[in-house]
């Protein structure tokens, strides 16, 4: 298939569409020789091919050549990034970098202390000089060229060991978000902490394992407007709890560009309150999520799921997953009374993972969410609120509170107009308003949520 360069919206849509699907396969680099996300000491690299594979990777004057794969936002200069590709290619003695926003590409050679351009075309060019460029950088050429041109070691150690970051004891953290008590702001958190995470630069796996899929809603999935149209029905959680064999994490999830960069979302469907009584009697369906999760454990570095407002099967599934739990809640009466139930829920599932051998569930703290931003309710109420949960509940508090922000509705309420269709488009408080004091309060609790779980 053609490379089409309007399909690239953002950095990540250049590295999947371009990089990923069509460069790297067309010049010859099976998965086993390409490398993404490469850490060597402070650099961090997009991506590192091989023109032969080598475990351990070694950089040395033995080592063999390869080419480094940067790619950036179609709106960005790449002559802004040049220095940045030299420093790359002289301090790891790499002799290629090819550097790419979609709608250009460009192939660096290292010589000595300097690289120098020797190609250039726009990404609509790609496919007609698509041999021009396996002539430099291809697989192939650049086996060839090892034989003959040795390049000289500009590194100032004896030799530079690395690996990638994702095979660097890389260990996948998965939050639950719960309290049985609806509308305190369960599925807003999920999905502006997912952007925020994001945007730290974690790669992000979103799970609705509940049956209002109001995190499916919101992640901007729901393209149809009649349920003729509907797209998400022979695809979503409840396949994935049902087969052991079928229906991996991979093949369900969805991308979602309702943030920038994008995450992925493992949708839900009304449908799934049809099958919880069939799932009751699987007996292996409590730990499917688990161990499907497993398999794409490399994948991600953080995994956070939606759960119903219940004490149901899947919210018991979702719990036996999770590494971790936010307790959301607006601090009254009703959802600090839950709690209760809460907290003994928690009890009946620790249960249960010790007799699997697994490790209590860490409770990262109670988040007040929906919190009311009158001054007086802020000053007197919120405090004493607050100081209530850990003596009443023995819950700890996080430190972050949302409010309860005009904007965090106006973002979720975007729709585009396909036809004579209107269709629901929310984008995250990050994206709509990044500037916003709502932006800034889920910045504030990724960063919070980061540091609990040890990934700052």
């Amino acid at each position: 298939m053609p490379f089409n360069p309007e399909l690239c919206r953002n950095e990540s849509e250049v590295e999947s569409k371009l990089i990923v699907q069509y460069l790297l396969p067309q010049l010859g680099y099976t998965p086993d020789t390409w490398h993404q996300e490469v850490a060597v000491g402070s650099i961090r690299l997009d991506f590192l091919a091989f023109a032969a594979q080598v475990i351990p990777f070694v950089l040395d004057a033995n080592s063999p050549l390869s080419v480094v794969m940067e790619a950036k936002h179609p709106k960005q200069n790449l002559n802004n990034h040049v220095p940045r590709l030299r420093h790359y290619l002289t301090s790891l003695n790499v002799r290629y970098g090819l550097l790419t926003n979609g709608k250009e590409i460009r192939i660096y050679e290292k010589l000595q202390t300097d690289i120098k351009l020797v190609f250039q075309c726009s990404g609509k060019e790609v496919e007609p000089k698509l041999e021009k460029i396996k002539g430099v950088i291809g697989r192939e050429s650049l086996k060839e060229g090892q034989l003959i041109d040795k390049p000289e070691v500009q590194i100032t150690e004896e030799k530079l060991i690395f690996e990638t970051k994702r095979k660097r004891q890389h260990i996948m953290k998965t939050i639950a978000i719960y309290h049985n008590k609806g509308g305190v702001g369960k599925t807003t958190t999920v999905v502006n902490l997912a952007a925020a995470i994001r945007k730290k630069g974690k790669k992000v796996l979103v799970i609705d394992l509940d049956s209002q899929a109001n995190t499916t809603f919101a992640t901007g999935l729901v393209k149809f407007d009649d349920e003729e149209f509907d797209d998400i029905k022979d695809s979503n959680i409840r396949h994935i709890l049902q087969s052991e064999d079928f229906y991996p994490i991979e093949e369900v999830a969805r991308k979602s560009q309702f943030t920038n960069p994008e995450i992925s979302v493992v949708p839900s469907h009304i449908s799934l309150m049809n099958y919880e009584n069939e799932l009751i009697q699987q007996e292996d369906s409590k730990m499917m999520l688990a161990q499907k999760l497993s398999a794409v454990a490399e994948q991600y570095d953080v995994v956070l799921i939606d759960t119903p407002p219940s004490l149901n099967l899947y919210a018991r599934i979702a719990l036996i997953t999770a590494d971790y739990l936010i307790i959301p809640s607006d601090l009254k009466p009703f959802a600090n009374q839950g709690l209760i139930n809460v907290r003994e829920f928690i009890k009946k599932i620790n249960g249960f993972r010790k007799q699997i051998r697994k490790p209590q569930l860490e409770i990262l703290g109670v988040l007040a969410c929906k919190i009311s931003t009158n001054n007086q309710f802020v000053k007197h109420t919120l405090p004493k609120r607050l100081e209530a949960i850990p003596k009443r509940y023995d819950f700890e508090v996080m430190n972050t509170v949302i409010y309860d922000r005009d904007d965090l509705a106006k973002c979720a309420e975007k729709f585009l107009i396909i036809g004579d269709m209107e269709v629901a488009d929310p984008i995250s408080v990050l994206d709509f308003k990044p500037d916003s004091t709502a932006a800034q309060e889920f910045e504030l609790l990724a960063i919070e949520v980061l540091q609990k779980i040890g990934l700052t």
